[in-house]
């Protein structure tokens, strides 16, 4: 097994470091903030038990797979004999460029260099490093111990082998690897993602339907056959002959519909204040961290009943 360094351990850092340990590696933490890697393991020892109660942890229990995650007390410390280090600092820019150089100058010359971020192009941080071909974007669907899905994005001097590297390195840990051919703003996910929202704000701003509706629509139906299938393989099981076949009936409805798209709503104006109305309505301020809760037991649930069906009906 690998030794794994995480740079940076609030929730990201945090939910792949259990990610990794699950999967057998020994992890150390690292985080500007003194505190904040032992604050992390006592969080991980919080979660680890209901993983087991899943049986989420391949097996292993709690204790052992908490023991694969030290804290270490230097960054020189947390890159020493390390194959792959993920890096979890702010969303900014002045803080990457000089962090990457110091992972850059610090790690083993032959380790993996990923970050997690969700909006930055690993170009925009890398290309004045030395060893800028080991360095790409790994970023999560948080959390990652939940929701497999990962997205491999090189930058345009990431080497196919630091690709190939890292796509079975996240694979042999239970991920799945969305691996990009090259950079883009968005990535995958947040572009399929920010298409839904961008038609879920408009239907609610236009009036047509409520904040629940909508939800309703994704969590009631949607998102039932999107669980277990993306969305080329919906439409080429949603036609008798197939995709093409889909194609062939139902394109022209939404070549109709795509020039409505093209219309903006501003999330913060207006529309907003009713989402917000509603929201809060139905999960109070002081109850979302509660809800988080339930939505990360809902999704162990989810993953494990999504594996039981696997094994017991196929993939």
């Amino acid at each position: 097994m690998a030794n794994v360094a995480i740079i940076g351990t609030g929730f990201i850092g945090r939910a792949w470091a259990i990610s990794f340990a699950r999967a057998g590696h020994a992890v150390r933490l690292w985080d500007e903030a003194a505190a904040a890697p032992a604050a992390a393991i006592a969080y991980i020892a919080e979660v680890l038990p209901t993983l087991a109660e899943n049986d989420l942890l391949n097996g292993a229990a709690p204790e052992i797979v908490l023991a694969r995650i030290t804290a270490a007390a230097t960054l020189e410390a947390a890159l020493e004999g390390v194959s792959y280090v993920q890096e979890n600092a702010p969303e900014r820019l002045d803080v990457k460029i000089p962090l990457f150089a110091r992972l850059d100058a610090l790690a083993p010359a032959d380790a993996v260099l990923a970050s997690s971020t969700s909006a930055i192009l690993p170009s925009a941080f890398t290309e004045a490093l030395p060893g800028r071909h080991r360095c790409l974007v790994v970023h999560p669907i948080n959390p990652p111990y939940l929701i497999p899905a990962a997205e491999v994005v090189p930058a345009p001097w990431t080497s196919p082998e630091t690709v190939e590297r890292a796509r079975a390195f996240l694979v042999a840990a239970g991920q799945a690897p969305i691996v990009m051919k090259r950079e883009l703003d968005g990535f995958v996910m947040n572009r399929m993602q920010g298409a839904l929202l961008e038609e879920a704000f408009r239907l609610v701003a236009d009036g047509y339907a409520t904040v629940e509706d909508v939800d309703v629509g994704i969590r009631e139906g949607l998102a039932l056959r999107w669980s277990f299938m993306g969305p080329f393989e919906t439409i080429d099981l949603n036609a008798p002959g197939g995709v093409r076949d889909y194609v062939e009936r139902y394109q022209g409805i939404y070549e109709k519909l795509h020039p409505a798209f093209t219309r903006r709503v501003d999330w913060a104006g207006p529309v907003l204040e009713g989402i917000e109305r509603d929201r809060r309505a139905a999960v109070p301020a002081d109850g979302l961290v509660d809800r988080q809760k339930w939505r990360d037991r809902r999704l162990m649930a989810l993953s494990a009943h999504k594996r039981r069906a696997a094994r017991d009906i196929g993939e």
